[in-house]
């Protein structure tokens, strides 16, 4: 696996999805503002991570994309707990506690490793088995 590269995609898709999360609170189109974000950013993850997934697999092909998207994962959830909390989480009377127990959290992670997984799947391996079956 290709580590600086798996992780500097992992953080300029955390740096797009925390965008896109804080641009949705400033165009209200559901009552929830927070519940709005999140929903923004579940949906932002699916071609983000597919195109984060996309630029991986131009040069190294090998490492299965669970553990790419696993990467992109835990790049984010690290950053989320550097920066993401204590600069918009916590002013706003939230905690590390409640930003890692909540369940949207964890269906955004799910999310990650899934696309990722699938790209993997879609575009790497099915490639990879046709080629070596038409050998």
């Amino acid at each position: 696996m290709k580590y600086f590269r798996a992780i500097s995609i992992g953080i300029i898709i955390w740096i797009i999805g925390v965008s896109v999360y804080n641009i949705s609170f400033f165009i209200p189109i559901l009552e929830n503002p927070a519940e709005q974000a999140n929903t923004t950013l579940f949906i932002a993850v699916i071609p983000l991570v597919w195109l984060g997934a996309k630029r991986y697999y131009e040069k190294e092909n090998h490492t299965q994309g669970y553990r790419v998207g696993l990467t992109f994962f835990l790049i984010a959830a690290i950053l989320d707990a550097l920066i993401t909390v204590p600069l918009f989480i916590i002013p706003n009377g939230g905690s590390h506690y409640e930003f890692f127990t909540d369940l949207g959290f964890w269906l955004i992670g799910l999310e990650f490793i899934a696309i990722a997984t699938l790209y993997w799947f879609a575009k790497v391996y099915t490639k990879r088995t046709i080629s070596n079956f038409q050998k």
